[in-house]
């Protein structure tokens, strides 16, 4: 039976190598995946459209695939965004309590002030993420309202787009005939789905590795620190592939999801592969262990920037890094090469583990795999955030009627 749209939270996410789609639906307070799509993305590079028309296409057949599955007619997405254009930065704003107790009001308007900082004029906000407040000097805050206090101030984390690359992310959204609900940063999404509040309160860096960037996210005390983007991805494993093998890079690709390895000394030498050639050639049998020395380079290489990023950034009175107690967590599609896991312990000098998607039920056996993190994520975002605009034009229908009510009572004592 075909369910309408509006029972459902729909996300999309639109990646370098594939398009994923994830449909949920809401239960008793519990998440049912019932749907999933994915398409081979066509038209963007880094995460960043460079071919309107191809994109589109991918976005629809990957949506047509969706609808199929959840047998619904998708109208409205929450879509994820990545790419070398993502910024993100730390600000502080503010304000004096006009009365004895903070309200909502000065929350926003704490927030406001924060937020309140300049950005070139090719740059788009996309989230102002609360981090902590502070009331007259006391810290750590995470919600004053209630609160006693005369100066109320507030650290944020700011994360700005391209203002183009957003707007021909919505436009493809908008020609494949979905409305957009929200463009979501995608280690955001992701963070939703595979990190536990656990993590986010002790310290957590989650990576996540797609196919054209790998984007970093730092979590502690329960809110988010700071964002990075890294311009490289799995992309670039299959390049380095695709011209160490000398073989095309369709099968590059397909030899990197069957045989890679991360770690060239845990590939017995005895194991062979074989690799198709270029112009009509005969295929070639080679050791799995050229394959290893091909990518364990490149791996090393993305994990030691990432790890560099880490240390040689201040936050407070000490490095990124001495907030990620807990350790790092890997996902994106890159997190399934066999002994990345053991590689990254060993340059984070960290616990890692793989993040797959958790919390939702349906049909987990196709959801369960780091592929599918940004997509779940987004879903669950979206669920979150309905649920906060709702109880919010609750409050607001409330306020509203209490005015009626006084107006309604002062006009009646003069008729």
């Amino acid at each position: 039976m075909v369910r309408e749209d509006s029972e459902l939270i729909v996300g999309l996410d639109i990646g370098t190598t594939k398009i994923c789609v994830v449909v949920g639906d809401v239960i008793d307070g519990k998440v049912d995946i019932i749907g999933m799509g994915v398409h081979p993305s066509v038209g963007l590079r880094k995460g960043v459209v460079v071919n309107i028309e191809s994109t589109v296409n991918s976005i629809s057949q990957a949506i047509q695939e969706a609808e199929q599955m959840a047998g619904c007619s998708i109208s409205t997405v929450y879509v994820g965004i990545a790419g070398s254009h993502i910024h993100g930065f730390n600000s502080h704003g503010l304000i004096a309590i006009q009365h004895d107790e903070i309200h909502k009001e000065d929350i926003e308007r704490v927030v406001e002030a924060a937020s309140a900082v300049p950005i070139p004029p090719d740059q788009k906000i996309i989230h102002v993420l609360k981090q902590e407040f502070t009331v007259d000097n006391h810290s750590g805050i995470q919600d004053p309202q209630g609160m006693t206090g005369v100066r109320l101030e507030a650290n944020v984390h700011i994360v700005t787009g391209s203002a183009t690359s957003i707007h021909n992310i919505v436009k493809c959204c908008n020609q494949a005939g979905l409305e957009v609900a929200g463009v979501v940063l995608e280690q955001l999404a992701s963070a939703e789905a595979i990190l536990t509040p656990e993590e986010m309160e002790l310290g957590v860096a989650l990576l996540d590795i797609g196919g054209g960037t790998s984007d970093l996210a730092i979590f502690s005390d329960g809110a988010i620190k700071h964002t990075f983007v890294l311009g490289l991805g799995g992309n670039n494993l299959t390049n380095d592939l695709s011209i160490g093998l000398r073989t095309p890079m369709k099968d590059a690709e397909r030899l990197k999801e069957m045989h890679g390895c991360a770690m060239s000394s845990m590939i017995d030498k005895d194991q062979h592969i074989e690799v198709s050639s270029v112009g009509g050639r005969s295929p070639r049998k080679l050791s799995r262990k050229v394959m290893g020395e091909i990518l364990e380079p490149r791996v090393e290489e993305m994990l030691s920037l990432i790890n560099r990023e880490m240390c040689d950034l201040r936050l407070g009175d000490g490095r990124a890094k001495d907030l990620v107690n807990v350790g790092v967590v890997l996902t994106g599609g890159t997190a399934l090469l066999a002994n990345i896991q053991d590689l990254a312990e060993q340059i984070f000098d960290l616990p890692v583990r793989i993040g797959m998607p958790r919390g939702v039920g349906g049909v987990n056996d196709i959801i369960n795999t780091p592929q599918c993190a940004t997509g779940v994520g987004l879903l669950l975002y979206g669920i979150r955030h309905r649920a906060e605009a709702q109880a919010s034009a609750y409050r607001n229908r409330k306020m509203m009627g209490k005015i009626s009510s006084q107006i309604k009572g002062i006009f009646g004592r003069f008729f």
